[in-house]
């Protein structure tokens, strides 16, 4: 009587997956899954980014007491790192506290020009720096735990320029399954366009080292009511909620944290 019943159940799920099957829209069940991306000779990055110009996000978890101390040697080591620009053509892009998400975080990003070449002669002369060896001794007291990515920046999307006035900053991060990155920079090449109504697109990265198959989405807005509205004006545009559909099943994980940028930061 078991088998019978099994059998049964079988030949039932079968009936209902081919009905199923026959009655959903092809295009609606081509975005519910991964759709194959081809071999190719060309690394994934080299299809996405230039490659000439290497980002270094540096995410610091600070002691909570420790927030007002760190910051001030923060300033000093990105002082002290300007002062030896020509030497390391390095510099610092961004940096903020994080207001909502992981409270006690800083993040700083920096970029490095020359490719991997420029980011070894930079490490190797910091590194020989007594004054820089000095300040990054000082800063771990005041650290919980510290992480560092190297990322390259994608290149559909807009050139980073410096926010002036009083901004606030959402990073949306997302970790993506391992072999989806280009499907992801496939779709995100038009769902850009939907985004840089109210210049809010700052940054977007994939990273090369450090946690892999992550991708770092920084926009910038003047306040969280402006969010909003930025938001929700984007689910108004015809193909939004198409690019949006592609893209969700090819995440595993997604986080988004609240940005302030610090009294130092070049972008405001």
């Amino acid at each position: 009587m078991l088998s019978t019943v099994r059998k049964n159940s079988s030949n039932f799920f079968r009936c209902i997956s081919t009905s199923q099957t026959t009655l959903l829209d092809e295009n609606w069940l081509n975005k519910l899954f991964v759709r194959r991306i081809e071999p190719t000779k060309e690394s994934h990055s080299s299809m996405l980014s230039d490659k000439e110009v290497i980002y270094a996000l540096y995410t610091h978890n600070v002691k909570p007491d420790c927030m007002d101390k760190y910051l001030v040697n923060c300033e000093k080591l990105v002082s002290l790192s300007h002062s030896l620009q020509k030497h390391t053509e390095c510099e610092l892009v961004g940096s903020w506290t994080v207001e909502i998400g992981d409270i006690d975080q800083a993040l700083n990003l920096w970029s490095f020009k020359g490719g991997y070449a420029g980011v070894d002669k930079a490490r190797k002369f910091l590194d020989e720096n007594e004054d820089y060896r000095k300040l990054i001794k000082e800063q771990a007291p005041y650290l919980r735990a510290r992480h560092l990515q190297f990322l390259l920046g994608f290149s559909y999307w807009p050139k980073i320029e410096n926010r002036p006035g009083k901004n606030i900053y959402e990073i949306r991060s997302y970790t993506l399954k391992p072999g989806t990155m280009i499907e992801w920079g496939n779709n995100w090449a038009r769902a850009i366009n939907f985004r840089c109504n109210n210049n809010e697109a700052f940054a977007g990265f994939f990273s090369q080292m450090g946690r892999l198959y992550n991708v770092h989405h920084i926009w910038c807005y003047k306040n969280l009511q402006t969010r909003k509205e930025t938001r929700e004006s984007a689910w108004r545009s015809p193909g939004w909620d198409e690019c949006v559909a592609y893209t969700v099943p090819l995440i595993q994980q997604m986080q988004s944290r609240l940005l302030l940028p610090t009294s130092f930061s070049p972008t405001k």
